[in-house]
């Protein structure tokens, strides 16, 4: 599928609290083939509003709310996917580039 967004000119990055090295073992054993940025302090997690108190089981806690940002070759915000859920969004991601940023 990554070559899929490279026809379309498309950069994939994903972020976390995680450390760089942290990230670096993610990539390694999930053999995730785009960048992984790390944002241990979550100053950019927090700017994209994605720093959001969860509540499990009764339980609440701050966490990342795993969303999709499509920012245009002009630097602006295309879409915003909140909450998603991994099965098919890749292909919901490569049908909007195609049809909406590309126009």
């Amino acid at each position: 599928m990554k070559a899929e967004f490279d026809a379309e000119n498309t950069v994939i990055l994903g972020i976390s609290r995680d450390t760089v090295n942290d990230q670096k073992k993610f990539a390694d054993k999930f053999h995730v083939t785009f960048p992984l940025l790390a944002d241990p302090s979550t100053d950019t997690c927090k700017a994209y509003g994605v720093w959001v108190e969860k509540n499990m089981y009764g339980k609440k806690t701050m966490g990342i709310e795993r969303t999709t940002f499509v920012i245009d070759p002009k630097g602006t915000v295309s879409a915003v996917y909140p909450k998603v859920k991994v099965e098919n969004h890749a292909d919901e991601i490569l049908a909007f580039v195609r049809d909406k940023v590309k126009r």
